[in-house]
């Protein structure tokens, strides 16, 4: 199969990028307005446990099988046999993945409130009582998440990323309905529904595109194929290294609940969800594009090139998100005020918030570089490192919580999810440097420029925000300091890359003039 060529990846990657942002935008708006309807108090802690108690259940067992065992399973069925049988091998996956996510869901259902109480030990018990009434109503998404993850594999494996990047859209909509004509009436149950109803949409949407691709199910189940064989060989080992970023969230959230009465939890949810906003709509849209290439050059056993497109994506991403990192934490208050700060968000939900945004940015080239060295693993259909390096980072998460948490709050949480994701990022690094020798000269000499530009645009950046502070009250106040300081930071940091020769600015530069 012929490479795609770089300007036709750079288009993908621009499209993908401003879809995924539409959805996180809107994804923000409605955490702003769960911020603002339900702050940090009762209802909102019992929400946001009930909402990820059945993500993490998925994340842990149905993604890895998905995300890092279909595609590549499916990519090298299309190219050795045939769109015919690589459909045939959806269908049998699509099978297999129904049947045991309505399992889960049924178990989940059933004992809705040990898990809460293994999830969130620190609730009183009217939280508790409410969390579990909650995950009963949401665990369906399960089934739902089920089907959607599974029609974007396909989707992507036959080089369809728009589709895919535009379901968190559908979801966010039906939840943004919600809040502006039913939540006066139905309250956090209604709620529950509406994430429902959004994550069923986002299942549904996607079967028109798999009907133009040729994709029809039909059902069957073929446990001994080759393909199948391969997701459940690889399941085990992959399992456990995707369960990094869910099970980490779900210890900060944990610990989260001795914090401030319970408040802890959606303060750190709230911090940790506008980081992942904005760290995602880059790293996601790159990585969800890079890997069915990655997974092709594997199967091709295009060595060499398969090298240098990792080497590629690791610079042009942390180009980007070394003074998005910055950036992020000298704009964590004035941005947590300006989003969230309305209604029942108060001051103190304000400052804890913006404690855990401040530090968990921190992690934030870590969370690039592990969530693009774990699918270059994963393309390659190894999971041994994957699944030592995400043991270890748990551990590390847990080592940590269990010292900062009670010193320092939501900040410490924070802390332990940032050198967490950093130790990941590590630990999946140093094997692939032996292998594929990523850490050339020219590489370390970029990131060598890329800090210097950071921190050139870092003191610009403060400087900005500490001469507009002030300036004008309310909101116009603090959309002042954000807009001024990021203009000023962007324009620093993008000169320093020019005086310094950064390579990478070519594609910005190119992208523009595109535009």
């Amino acid at each position: 199969m012929a490479q795609e060529h770089p300007n036709n990846s750079t288009k993908t990657i621009s499209a993908v990028m401003a879809i995924t942002l539409l959805g996180k935008l809107l994804g923000l708006y409605r955490d702003r307005l769960l911020a603002v309807h339900y702050g940090t108090g009762m209802a909102a802690n019992a929400f946001y446990t009930a909402s990820r108690i059945p993500r993490v259940f998925f994340d842990a067992v149905f993604a890895s099988a998905i995300a890092a065992c279909f595609i590549p399973a499916f990519s090298e069925c299309l190219q050795k046999r045939g769109r015919q049988e690589a459909f045939r091998f959806a269908s049998s996956f699509l099978t297999v993945i129904t049947f045991f996510s309505a399992l889960l869901t049924v178990l989940g259902m059933l004992f809705a409130g040990p898990m809460v109480t293994l999830f969130a030990d620190g609730y009183d018990a009217p939280t508790a009582a409410l969390a579990a009434e909650l995950t009963r109503m949401m665990f369906p998404t399960v089934l739902f998440t089920g089907a959607a993850f599974s029609f974007v594999g396909i989707l992507q494996s036959l080089d369809e990323f728009n589709v895919p990047a535009f379901i968190s859209t559908v979801s966010n909509l039906v939840i943004l309905l919600y809040f502006w004509t039913l939540d006066g009436q139905f309250g956090i149950w209604g709620l529950a529904w509406a994430f429902l109803a959004g994550w069923f949409l986002q299942a549904a949407v996607q079967i028109p595109a798999l009907r133009r691709k040729g994709f029809r199910y039909t059902p069957c189940l073929d446990l001994r194929s080759y393909e199948m064989g391969r997701v459940f060989a690889l399941m085990g080992p992959v399992m456990v290294s995707t369960w990094v970023q869910p099970i980490n969230l779900t210890i900060n959230s944990k610990f989260g609940s001795r914090l401030y009465g319970g408040a802890g939890v959606s303060a750190i949810e709230y911090a940790t969800n506008l980081y992942l906003i904005l760290a995602g709509v880059f790293v996601l849209s790159i990585t969800n594009v890079i890997f069915p290439q990655l997974s092709r050059l594997s199967a091709g056993e295009e060595k060499g090139a398969f090298a240098a497109a990792l080497r590629q994506t690791l610079r042009g991403t942390l180009f980007f998100v070394l003074p998005m990192s910055a950036g992020l934490m000298i704009l964590a208050r004035p941005l947590v005020s300006f989003l969230y700060g309305d209604g029942r968000f108060d001051a103190f939900s304000i400052e804890i918030t913006s404690q855990g945004l401040f530090w968990v940015s921190l992690g934030m080239a870590g969370y690039a570089v592990q969530n693009i060295l774990s699918r270059a693993y994963f393309a390659r259909q190894q999971g041994k490192v994957p699944l030592l390096a995400g043991g270890a980072s748990i551990l590390v998460n847990i080592l940590l919580c269990a010292a900062l948490a009670e010193p320092f709050g939501v900040a410490g949480l924070a802390v332990s999810s940032a050198v967490s994701s950093t130790v990941y990022a590590l630990l999946l690094l140093a094997p692939m440097q032996r292998r594929e020798k990523l850490l050339t000269p020219g590489l370390w000499a970029a990131l060598g420029k890329m800090l210097a530009a950071t921190l050139a645009m870092s003191a610009a950046a403060l400087g900005t925000a500490r001469l507009t502070d002030g300036l004008l009250g309310g909101k116009p106040g603090l959309l002042l300091t954000l807009g001024a300081t990021a203009l000023a930071g962007a324009a620093v940091y993008f000169g320093a890359a020019l005086l310094l020769g950064l390579e990478e600015l070519s594609v910005v530069k190119k992208l523009l003039k595109r535009g």
